[in-house]
């Protein structure tokens, strides 16, 4: 059974609107004609991801998010994305939005690399916030906003 849940490491965090945020989800990874299978969102602290992007990835940085993927089969979700909440928090103040709206944007950047678009060079980049900015608008098909 298809699921999508939610955890937090090193951080007190509750997402608001839980299942209508998991319904426009796997709404979105369903529009690109992938399947989901498992995709676990872990909030956590700077700290803890800083230490995941030292361990897995050799890079000595803060950021907002990792995404792993651990699909096995070709169209079918099986994940792990980890979302820094004092990043979340930062990013909302640098781009007046609500945090809601952020964390709603960084989960759909996730997942998008999941279904196979990326940020790296311009072009991508340029396809990877209009993906962005599409999904977020269909947040609204599911009463999320």
């Amino acid at each position: 059974m298809p699921a999508i849940s939610f955890f937090t490491e090193s951080v007190s965090y509750n997402l608001p609107q839980k299942l209508k945020v998991k319904k426009w989800i796997k709404a979105t990874i369903e529009k690109e004609g992938f399947k989901l299978q498992e995709l676990n969102f872990i909030f956590c602290s700077d700290e803890y991801l800083l230490g995941i992007n030292q361990q897995y990835l050799n890079h000595d940085t803060y950021t907002d998010i990792i995404t792993f993927d651990n699909s096995e089969e070709e169209k079918r979700i099986v994940s792990d994305i980890f979302i820094s909440i004092e990043r979340v928090k930062e990013n909302a103040k640098t781009f007046k939005t609500l945090e809601f709206d952020e964390v709603c944007r960084i989960m759909i950047h996730g997942t998008l690399h999941l279904l196979g678009y990326k940020d790296k060079g311009k072009a991508a980049k340029t396809l990877m916030t209009e993906k962005e900015d599409e999904y977020l608008g269909y947040r609204a098909e599911v009463g999320l906003i």
